[in-house]
């Protein structure tokens, strides 16, 4: 069924669990997010990026994954990540997603509150809800992101900004990146612990991938709700077609992109459990 992240996520907040949200790209990585899910019966947020708008049919997509959507047990939530262009929100909004990130980390305090109080009254006239980051996430390897400046959250600049904007969630930037660390990963969980305490909405972790899994856990206890998960799954795709590369032989098409498919849910399937488990 399709639900509202919010609710997704307060869920969580309350029980003291993580959902995680896996980008998407296509079909195989669709299926293969809401399967796992269904299998660990627990629900799952199916994110696509405003970067992946020249290559995919939004309007499309959000149709698949609606109808994907209602036709399992498990909450599922269509989430528009990491956009910078009100355009592409009320783009996102019109065709059924259930909530939306609006980035304006780059900008001063000022004017990240001034912008995503805009896109808050937009997302929630229409029922929809959304995340906000104070703080950059720095691009590591592997990495189909823009390069951000590490910029980790003050704690009194993310009280100030929920208060004024009235977002639904926040990215914290506590020293995790985007994609693959380069050398040995420096998260600061007493930083997550401060902007904990001074807010009152679920938190979200931007770079799940290569993070170490006691530092999830730890993270969890502290209020992350959501954890963003891409590049170890793209990894694991990524890496089926090389091996099928090097075999060097022609085999159909349908069959290579259902064995992508498959490499990609063991790697889902850890991130749900390991989220899930309290």
């Amino acid at each position: 069924m399709l639900v509202n992240t919010k609710e997704i996520l307060l869920n969580a907040l309350q029980n003291n669990y993580a959902v995680a949200a896996f980008n998407v790209y296509n079909l195989e990585t669709v299926q293969a997010a809401i399967k796992v899910a269904e299998k660990e019966n627990q629900p799952v947020i199916i994110a696509l990026g405003e970067r992946y708008f020249p290559t995919v049919d939004v309007e499309g997509f959000a149709a698949l994954v609606k109808v994907m959507a209602e036709k399992t047990r498990i909450p599922v939530a269509l989430h528009l990540d990491h956009a910078y262009e009100k355009e592409s929100i009320i783009r996102a909004i019109r065709c059924g997603f259930t909530s939306v990130m609006y980035d304006g980390s780059k900008y001063e305090l000022d004017q990240n509150i001034a912008y995503t109080k805009e896109i808050v009254e937009i997302a929630h006239m229409a029922g929809v809800s959304v995340e906000a980051e104070i703080g950059s996430v720095a691009r590591g390897a592997f990495s189909d992101e823009e390069e951000g400046n590490g910029t980790l959250t003050d704690p009194q600049s993310a009280k100030e900004f929920v208060a004024a904007t009235g977002v639904d969630f926040l990215a914290a930037a506590i020293g995790t990146v985007h994609g693959m660390y380069q050398g040995e990963p420096k998260i600061d969980l007493a930083l997550l612990d401060e902007i904990r305490i001074a807010v009152n909405i679920p938190l979200v972790l931007h770079g799940g991938s290569g993070t170490p899994e006691d530092i999830l856990k730890k993270a969890i206890q502290l209020g992350i709700c959501k954890v963003n998960v891409n590049t170890e799954v793209s990894i694991a795709a990524v890496s089926y077609l090389e091996k099928f590369i090097e075999k060097k032989q022609i085999e159909h098409l349908s069959t290579i992109m259902s064995e992508m498919q498959l490499s990609m849910e063991p790697v889902m399937t850890k991130f749900v459990r390991l989220l899930s488990t309290k």
